[in-house]
């Protein structure tokens, strides 16, 4: 069966709270096989029939509805497409500090132009790069402190997004990889 990453936007962040326990409960009874969370911030790894991640998101986001009472977007990846994401990282091959780098998600299309046209709120030595609909981020100052966020990504590209750290995308891309 295709294996899968799931990211749940903003669970586990200020009033949003998810349980993990439950929720790969909750994914098993929808059918998903092998279902592993990865920390507490809404990362799931699983496999599916079918071929359809937008399908699967589709249900994990009704499961969050219905067990825990939130409306959250949820991106699903296929494990291929995580794994190209982790290897295509433009910073790590400019030998930047991994703890400084991140990933943004974009939940929708954003043309090239569209991102071009910005004007990024990005602090000296801050850089972002856009891949189709991710954006790979240098923060060597944290996420804590930049201006480069999802809040602003959201706004400036009129979508939703999620941000990882690069550790989580490696493990998550790692934990894809891996037959049950």
């Amino acid at each position: 069966m295709p294996r899968f990453v799931a990211l749940l936007r903003a669970v586990n962040v200020g009033g949003a709270k998810v349980d993990m326990a439950v929720l790969r409960s909750g994914l098993s009874g929808l059918g998903l096989a092998h279902v592993q969370t990865y920390v507490q911030s809404g990362n799931v790894v699983f496999e599916a029939g079918g071929e359809d991640p937008r399908r699967h998101a589709a249900a994990i986001e009704g499961l969050v509805r219905r067990v825990f009472g939130l409306e959250t977007k949820v991106l699903v990846l296929t494990a291929g497409q995580t794994a190209e994401i982790a290897a295509a990282n433009p910073f790590l091959a400019a030998g930047a500090d991994e703890g400084s780098l991140h990933v943004t998600f974009l939940f929708g299309p954003v043309s090239d132009d569209a991102f071009s046209a910005l004007t990024l709120p990005a602090r000296d030595g801050e850089e972002a790069a856009p891949a189709g609909r991710i954006v790979y981020l240098h923060l060597p100052f944290g996420y804590g402190r930049t201006k480069l966020s999802n809040a602003y990504f959201e706004r400036a590209l009129s979508t939703p997004a999620t941000t990882r750290n690069w550790r989580t995308v490696t493990a998550l891309a790692e934990l894809s990889s891996r037959s049950s």
